[in-house]
């Protein structure tokens, strides 16, 4: 979780109901993020703790690990989409200026994994989180821009990012959760349909 709301500033939690496309973990309109891809990272985050101390670390498991990897896919996918309606864009040197950056404040590279590990981002998947973290920046501009404050962008871009949402239709696999329009987030199922309560 925590990586989301760095990823956003604003806690910005998106995802999707229902899932038309089998091998489809969400889609986004004619977009799909394949289980395979939500199971690959699962996989590299696994493997990356076990290279790492991680003492003192919380670290997501099973199903909510899972699930945390879906709403970054897809919350990525969902601010590529919002930047590209918007007229806005990452370019590669950003990228790369960013990644010293990070690089940098986490002591330098024999130090990044371990950065990694502790913020739940595999390493194959730290482009698509940089590249993330700066459109958020651009859509910030972007709300400030238009009347926006810094108390209010955060709640700018997720209205932003919802409209994207409801116009292309998006969907989540239930078997990482449903959606839940209320805290635009996704919710785990009662596995047990309501027959294990808790007091």
């Amino acid at each position: 979780m925590k990586r989301i709301v760095a990823l956003v500033s604003a806690g910005l939690l998106l995802v999707l109901t229902g899932c038309s496309q089998v091998n489809s973990a969400a889609t986004v309109g004619s977009d799909a993020i394949s289980i395979a891809t939500v199971q690959k990272s699962v996989d590299a985050i696994l493997a990356e703790r076990s290279k790492v101390d991680t003492t003192g670390m919380t670290l997501e498991t099973g199903d909510v690990l899972a699930r945390s990897e879906l709403r970054f896919h897809l919350i990525s996918l969902l601010l590529a989409d919002v930047a590209v309606e918007k007229k806005l864009s990452v370019t590669a040197s950003q990228i790369t200026a960013r990644r010293a950056s990070i690089v940098a404040q986490v002591g330098g590279e024999a130090s990044l994994p371990k950065a990694l590990v502790g913020a739940g981002i595999a390493s194959s998947d730290f482009n698509m989180y940089l590249n993330s973290v700066l459109y958020s920046e651009a859509l910030t501009k972007l709300a400030e821009s238009q009347g926006a404050t810094t108390a209010t962008a955060g709640a700018a871009i997720q209205s932003m990012v919802v409209s994207t949402a409801g116009r292309l239709k998006v969907t989540v696999n239930p078997r990482y959760g449903k959606w839940d329009p209320i805290q635009a987030n996704i919710v785990a199922t009662d596995a047990t349909k309501g027959a294990v309560t808790t007091k």
